[in-house]
């Protein structure tokens, strides 16, 4: 006998992809020499890698994980659902590091190599996922010709009012953030995006090897194997970025994780953490990153947003602020237009001129094969139950490595 398994209820290989939120997955009898009856048990579980990531199951959309999980299978072809998470704390550190297995008895009847993919702090990724982040991020930059210059159009003064100064910062770097990190995944389906937890150490994180190392004019410099040497935004060579801190430590003045988890569980209170720890966070560097219009000109800065985004995450789980219809989730009328929760967002809506911005760059947000939210065209609301909370259709995609579900 034979089965054939499905993670996000599809058989391609770009949709083998998971995080700690539940994916609906499905089985069926694809064989059925050897079998009588009409159903078979097929009891499902997950085999890891060393250091691999781990998983977990359910029957149903709701209700306890398990490690295993046994499944009555018709033997007609018809497929039976159940779901699948990465069991939180162990992430996968490559692509197809834990497979699924599903046997009959002790007989192995079928097998399928996937991911818990997780953003991770940039800090203690292994050697590996370093290297295949930055390679994917100097793939998408191409030396200044790549698919990265829509990236850095959407993020100028000219369109400062559509992601700051009011309460869609967060939602409008989450949907920005995304687009790109699907955009690195179109290049390596193994990468997620890392953050800068800036209110610790991160003497990894700048190093040659990685995002690199600033010279006493602020020209960061890399190693000859670091792709990003080649780096070029508007139409000049290399990055400049001049710490204002020691490297081996955090930046001084930024509110810490807990300071800034404790702001309030109001979203209005909340979301003042754009001025501290964000925006200190930005001009704890001198050079591009430390304003609005060319802050996107370094790679650093998704890194960075990447733990903002993460930060609000973990407010979101710690109060329970995933439903838009909840009104501490976030601060609901009177704000500007691209920061209401109805709102369609620039520039993935494509809208333009007054008071958009007269250029919309890039187009609508990337496509996923493991989800559908939030659209090609989000709206503010999408993007706040980012791991299916409230509804399981608005689940995102991805998932932090210290945010469960």
């Amino acid at each position: 006998m034979d089965v054939e398994l499905q993670v996000n209820n599809s058989a391609a290989a770009d949709a083998r992809f998971l995080t700690w939120a539940p994916s609906p997955c499905r089985i069926r009898v694809t064989n059925p020499s050897g079998v009588t009856g009409p159903t078979v048990d097929v009891r499902i579980a997950s085999v890891s890698a060393a250091s691999g990531g781990e998983l977990v199951f359910r029957l149903a959309t709701t209700g306890a994980f398990a490690s295993s999980l046994t499944v009555s299978v018709p033997i007609n072809g018809t497929s039976v659902p159940f779901f699948a998470a990465g069991r939180f704390g162990r992430p996968s550190v490559a692509n197809g590091d834990v497979r699924i297995e599903a046997r009959m008895g002790t007989t192995l009847v079928g097998s399928l190599p996937v991911m818990v993919r997780i953003r991770k702090n940039a800090n203690t990724l292994t050697t590996a996922e370093r290297d295949r982040f930055v390679a994917a991020f100097a793939r998408l930059n191409n030396q200044g010709l790549g698919r990265f210059a829509d990236f850095r159009n959407m993020h100028t003064n000219v369109s400062s009012p559509q992601a700051h100064g009011a309460a869609g910062f967060l939602p409008w770097h989450r949907a920005y953030l995304l687009d790109l990190e699907r955009e690195l995944q179109a290049i390596d389906p193994g990468v997620a995006l890392p953050y800068w937890r800036f209110d610790r150490p991160a003497p990894n994180l700048f190093q040659l090897e990685f995002l690199g190392v600033a010279d006493a004019l602020g020209t960061v410099q890399f190693s000859n194997a670091n792709p990003l040497q080649f780096w070029r935004t508007d139409g000049v060579q290399g990055i400049n970025r001049r710490p204002l801190f020691n490297t081996g430590s955090a930046p001084p003045g930024l509110r810490s994780e807990a300071q800034t988890l404790a702001l309030g569980t109001q979203y209005r209170l909340f979301r003042t953490m754009e001025g501290n720890p964000h925006g200190s966070a930005h001009t704890s560097f001198g050079g591009s990153i430390s304003s609005i219009g060319t802050a996107a000109k370094d790679p650093l800065f998704f890194l960075l947003h990447c733990n903002v985004d993460r930060l609000w995450a973990k407010w979101q789980r710690q109060n329970g602020r995933f439903d838009p219809a909840l009104a501490a989730s976030y601060d609901g009328a009177a704000n500007p237009i691209g920061h209401n929760l109805p709102d369609s967002m620039w520039p993935w809506n494509g809208v333009t001129g007054n008071p958009r911005p007269p250029t919309a760059p890039g187009g609508a947000l990337a496509a996923s094969a493991c989800v559908s939210a939030p659209g090609p065209q989000p709206v503010v609301r999408s993007q706040l139950d980012f791991q299916g909370v409230v509804s399981a259709a608005s689940r995102m995609g991805f998932d932090y490595d210290d945010v469960a579900f």
